[in-house]
This record gives C-alpha cells, sequence and structure tokens, in this order.
C-alpha cells in the first residue's frame, strides 16, 4: 500500500512525492479504514514527527512541506474575489414536516433534498424529550428554522485563476433561503429557536472524497443548552434523519442561583443578566470525526442579540448602539490543503495537528472587501483545525476589542493585536473613517506556527504572506449611528458575575499524550465513561495541566468561566483572560511568546442535568482522543461531587 519515501533532490521531485503521499492517504481513506483501525495498526505520522513503518517512511509533516509552498496550488491571483458574507437563515412559521413535541414525533417525513435533486424519507434521529420544554413556553415560544447538512461544490480559489476547482463541501444550507457555506442564524434573548436540522448527506459513506464520516451531530458552541440539544459527541445521527434542536436563549442561573431573575436598564429578565452572551458559532461534534467534518465544511455563526434588556441589540441607534446590519460581519478563519485538482486534503495519519499552507476567509483564498467610511463590528472566529493566529492591521491602527469568546467585555480593551486559539473568538470594531476613498488595510495573522504542536510565539513581520483579507475603503462617508469610540472605551458594558456561589470540589485535568495519541488524565476518550459527576447548581475550581511543549486549546460545554491563575498566580492572567470565557489556551504559546503550563478557573454547573465533554479543541487532538465526558447530576444523587 506505501512506496518507500526516496530523498528529493530538487523541486519537481519533491513535489511529485507529495503528491504520491498525498494520493496514499486518500485511497486509503477511501478504503473506510476509521482513524482509531489506523492507530492500532500503528499506520500513524504520530507525535513527534515521523513514524517508521517496516522501513518505511512517511513524508515530513506536511506543515514543513506546506512551508515551502509545495502542497498546494499556488494562489496568484489574490484579491479577485469578494468576501462572502454570512447570510442570515430566514425563520418559518411551521414546519412542513411532523409537528414539534416536547419528545418523539415519531412520523417519517417526506423531504425535497436538493444534494440529491431528489425526494427523501427522513425520519426523526432519537427519541430525547426536552428538559424545561413546557416551562419555557413550548412550541408556542418557539421561532423555527429548518437547515441541512448536504454537500455542495465551492471554489475556495479566485475563479478568474481556477475555474474548475470546485471542491467537495459538506456544509449547513437553510431551506428557506439562499444562505448557504458559512450562513449565521440570529437569535434573541426570550425567543427560544427551535432548529430542525436534517442530514442529507450522501448515504454511501464512501462518497466521501476520502475523509469525513456522513454522521452528524452540530454543536451550538457556548451556548446555555440542554445536552440532548447541545449537540455532544455520542449524540450524532445517520444520513436521511433529522433532530429538532431546541435553543432556550436563556441566561444561566434562571433555575438555580438567580431564580428570581435580575433587573437591567429597567427590565427583568430570567437568570443572572450578567451571563449574556453575544457571538457563538455551531460545528459538527461526532466523536473521532469532528476534525475532519469541521474541515469539510460544517460551521456557521450563531449571533445572540440581548435586546429584551437593551443591551447588544443589533440596532446600533439603542442599547450600547454597536455596529449593525451590514456593518455586522463574522469572519471565519480556517486553514486548509488541497490537491493540485483543487480538492480539499485532509491527512488521516497526522495527529499532531493539520497546519494548512491556504488560509481562508469565510471559505475564500485572499478576498477583498470594500467598506465604507464609518465603524464596523468584525466577529472574528478560529475555525481551526489547529491554527493558533494573531490579528493585526496592516497600517498599524488599534482594535477596540468589546467581546471575548461569545462575551462582552466588562469594559472595551484597545489593543494593537488579538490573539486567537481554535474556537476562541473576539469581536473588535474598526474605523475606517479617518480614512480617504481607495486606501488599502490588510487583515493580516502574523503569528508563526509551523506544525501542529502550537504557535513559536513568534510575530512575523507585515507582507504578503500574513495577508489574509484587504478592505478596500470606498466613497464619501456615511451615516453611523453606533457610538463614538471613545465612548465604548470608557463605557461598561457586561461586568464579571460575582462568584459568591461557594466552590465545593477542586478538580485537575491533565492534557498530555500516550503512544502518539492524546489524553486527559492518562486516559483516551471512552465515549461510554463519565469522569466527574459535578452537583447541579454548584460551583466548582478546576487546574488544567499540560506539559511536553504542547498548546491546547481547551473548551468546557455547558457553562463559562472565569479564570483564577495561570501557572499559580492571579498576577499572570493576560488581558484576554479578564473574561468569561468558555476556551482557555493552554501550554506554550498560549499568552504571548511566554508558556502557561497550568490555568485553573471557576465554573457553576446550573439549570440542566446531564452529560457534556470537557476537550481539546485542536481538534485533531480531540478526535485522538483528547476529551472526557461530565455529567450534572442532581444534589441528592449519590454521585454528587464524585
Amino acid at each position: 500500500m506505501f512506496k518507500k519515501t526516496v530523498k528529493v533532490t530538487n523541486y519537481s521531485q519533491r513535489e511529485k512525492a507529495i503528491a504520491r503521499y498525498m494520493q496514499e492517504v486518500n485511497d486509503i481513506q477511501k478504503a473506510g479504514i476509521s482513524r482509531r483501525e489506523l492507530f492500532k495498526m500503528g499506520l500513524t505520522a504520530g507525535v513527534g514527527g515521523l513514524t517508521a513503518i517496516g522501513g518505511r517512511h512517511f513524508l515530513p509533516n506536511l506543515a514543513e512541506a506546506a512551508d515551502r509552498g509545495l502542497i498546494s496550488p499556488p494562489c496568484r491571483k489574490p484579491w479577485t474575489e469578494p468576501l462572502p458574507i454570512p447570510k442570515a437563515c430566514q425563520s418559518v412559521g411551521s414546519f412542513t414536516g411532523p409537528s414539534p413535541e416536547e419528545g418523539k414525533c415519531g412520523e417519517k417525513h417526506m423531504l425535497w433534498n436538493p444534494g440529491k435533486n431528489d425526494f427523501d424519507d427522513f425520519e426523526e434521529a432519537r427519541d430525547e424529550a426536552h428538559q424545561r420544554w413546557s416551562e419555557l413556553g413550548g412550541l408556542d415560544a418557539c421561532t423555527k428554522y429548518e437547515l441541512m447538512v448536504r454537500e455542495i461544490d465551492w471554489n475556495f480559489y479566485s475563479a478568474q485563476e481556477y475555474p474548475a476547482f470546485n471542491s467537495k463541501v459538506w456544509t449547513y444550507v437553510d431551506l428557506n433561503s439562499d444562505a448557504v457555506g458559512v450562513l449565521r442564524i440570529n437569535a434573541h434573548y426570550g425567543e427560544p429557536i427551535l432548529m430542525r436540522m436534517y442530514n442529507g448527506l450522501p448515504k454511501d459513506d464512501k462518497e466521501n472524497q476520502g475523509f469525513g464520516i456522513n454522521q452528524c451531530s452540530p454543536h451550538l458552541h457556548n451556548a446555555h443548552n440542554p445536552p440532548e440539544s447541545d449537540g455532544g459527541p455520542t449524540r450524532f445521527f445517520d444520513s436521511g434523519k433529522w433532530w429538532d434542536y431546541w435553543y432556550p436563549n436563556i441566561r444561566a442561573g434562571f433555575a438555580s442561583t438567580h431564580r428570581n431573575g435580575t433587573w437591567y436598564n429597567g427590565a427583568w429578565c430570567p437568570g443572572d443578566w450578567r451571563e449574556t452572551q453575544s457571538t457563538l458559532w455551531f460545528h459538527d461534534h461526532r466523536f473521532d470525526f469532528t476534525a475532519a467534518n469541521v474541515y469539510k465544511g460544517m460551521a456557521s455563526f450563531y449571533t445572540l442579540f440581548s435586546n429584551d434588556i437593551n443591551l447588544d441589540t443589533g440596532d446600533e441607534t439603542t442599547g450600547l448602539r454597536l455596529p449593525s446590519g451590514e456593518y455586522d460581519v463574522p469572519l471565519l478563519f480556517t486553514d486548509k490543503v488541497f490537491d493540485q485538482a483543487g480538492q480539499m486534503f485532509f491527512d488521516t495519519f497526522n495527529l499532531e495537528g493539520i497546519v494548512g499552507d491556504m488560509q481562508t476567509v469565510n471559505f475564500k483564498i485572499k478576498p477583498y472587501m470594500y467598506v465604507k467610511r464609518r465603524k464596523y463590528r468584525f466577529r472574528c472566529l478560529d475555525a481551526g483545525p489547529s491554527r493558533f493566529i494573531e490579528l493585526f492591521l496592516s497600517n498599524g491602527a488599534k482594535f477596540t476589542r468589546i467581546a471575548n469568546d461569545g462575551n462582552l467585555l466588562p469594559k472595551a480593551q484597545v489593543v494593537s493585536s488579538v490573539r486567537l486559539g481554535v474556537a476562541e473568538r473576539a469581536d473588535v470594531i474598526v474605523d475606517f473613517s479617518q480614512y480617504a476613498p481607495g486606501t488599502v488595510i490588510y487583515l493580516e495573522n502574523r503569528l508563526e506556527q509551523l506544525n501542529g504542536k502550537g504557535t513559536s510565539g513568534k510575530i512575523l513581520p507585515s507582507g504578503s504572506k500574513t495577508q489574509l483579507l484587504k478592505f478596500i475603503v470606498s466613497g464619501d462617508p456615511v451615516v453611523d449611528e453606533s457610538a463614538p469610540l471613545s465612548t465604548l472605551q470608557s463605557q461598561v458594558m457586561v461586568p464579571l458575575p460575582a462568584r459568591t456561589n461557594p466552590i465545593k470540589v477542586n478538580r485537575t485535568f491533565k492534557f498530555d499524550s500516550s503512544n502518539g495519541a492524546w489524553t486527559v488524565n492518562g486516559r483516551l476518550f471512552d465515549p461510554s465513561r463519565i469522569s466527574a459527576y459535578p452537583a447541579e447548581g454548584s460551583a466548582e475550581r478546576w487546574t488544567l495541566n499540560s506539559s511536553g511543549g504542547w498548546s491546547h486549546p481547551v473548551h468546557t460545554h455547558h457553562e463559562e468561566f472565569q479564570l483564577l491563575s495561570r501557572n499559580g498566580k492571579a498576577e499572570n492572567l493576560a488581558i484576554d483572560d479578564k473574561s468569561r470565557k468558555d476556551v482557555v489556551r493552554i501550554g506554550d504559546g498560549a499568552v504571548g511568546s511566554s508558556g502557561s503550563g497550568e490555568v485553573s478557573y471557576y465554573i457553576q454547573f446550573r439549570d440542566w442535568y446531564g452529560d457534556y465533554p470537557l476537550h481539546c479543541h485542536n481538534v485533531v487532538h480531540e478526535d485522538h482522543a483528547m476529551m472526557i465526558r461530565f455529567r450534572i447530576v442532581p444534589p441528592d444523587d449519590s454521585k454528587a461531587g464524585k
């Protein structure tokens, strides 16, 4: 199956060797061998670089080859394609299929599947009731959306340069609008959403272009949702099925620490208003295949507005008066590698982390965007699979950062750059009003990362290799009713919630490697094992450790946390640690150029019962198999706190 890698002495030989390696990987993946089976066979390029297999060796890490510009076809015509702006999905008054229930509907639904250009019988995926459904208004309170994950053709390159480069992408599609690719759902507190998700992927799993699996579990990242709608790693379902995801859009504490609700701006809301969120995203989470499925395109935005308390309203004349409408732009950054035919390539054998040689913004390589002479809100998301990024503006202008992960900050931060690990988010304000028409400014990633181990911490000089997105200032000044930067930088937005709930339990989780795979507390992920049982309504201190020079962006489902210390000291916390978080970077390169092998945070477990995961969001690490599950149980449960 494998051929011995010969010593490469010139460009063409190396290029051919890489192409041969990519073809061999594709052939093995198309044979349907799972990555766990490959791991057992020893056919991996595991931790540490090269692995010898019977005297035959894989090529060096693809990131090293990519650094030489010898993998993906080059982008010789940058800035010729406009930035795809994520379109908002459209709600419907009622579903065309079975009416949603608190539990199982139990009916089939004949639905047109655009991916197949045919009708399919879709069945409900599972029988699992929605917690607190009637308490929070049931079906009558819901805004309804119908989405399908299916295969489409997508050209990541410039169509002028490579018109035939239509890669097979698995992505979310809104069935009631033309929103496709990276899209967004606009949600509001106090208005639950019921999202019916159809799995319309090819039923023949061999039709996957060599990677990914035709099962899905869409996870609404950072949402305070019950586990049956969280999109956890074990709640996946097959092609030809659907599931109604119920997102109550309610603040944490509503059924426990803040049963009587809270007041803000003269308005009452359930839960603690200081738990208000803003920028969320949803992506696939099927265990063992999260990296491949998300890499293939299953990622989009969920923007949550708090007009119920006149805060982040989606209207720049009210509340915090943040840039809104067409001036509120989500940006999804992700790495890719392509073969010579323009098809995405995914390296199953790379367990360190995939660092591609092409960085995309909203699924485009080096797009441009015309901006008007006014302020914009950019919601920046690092969607991985493994690269850390640090964003700069090429002219040296500073960002006004208003949010970290899904949360508005206590106070805006004026920063020269923004560092993000995989799954981290940052909302920033950029004011283009001071620039003359025709001014060009580039959004750049200047953080060096040569392999999946993590960033080197080196900041690269500004230049063509660091440029991701081209802003072109156009026209005369336009009406800008958003708040002045001076106001945004001085006003209090969302203060940190008080940590009045006492810590009952301390837990430690060590993120490490073993025999070429990834572990938590020395164990590989086992979907049948529960590793911790927090009591509902309680608070705990969790400490995460990482060694070996690796960097891990660690994500906790269910509730956000507040960082207490790095390496045992509160004074080691960085500026972007001082907020509510759902992802924390640990290890070398976590903060600036300095390492942070240990972090501790305060986390609460409120309102819902059931199981959720804790995992590394370098999704290659997650799949091999750096994840555990915990289960929230009633305080009187015999396992509570264990």
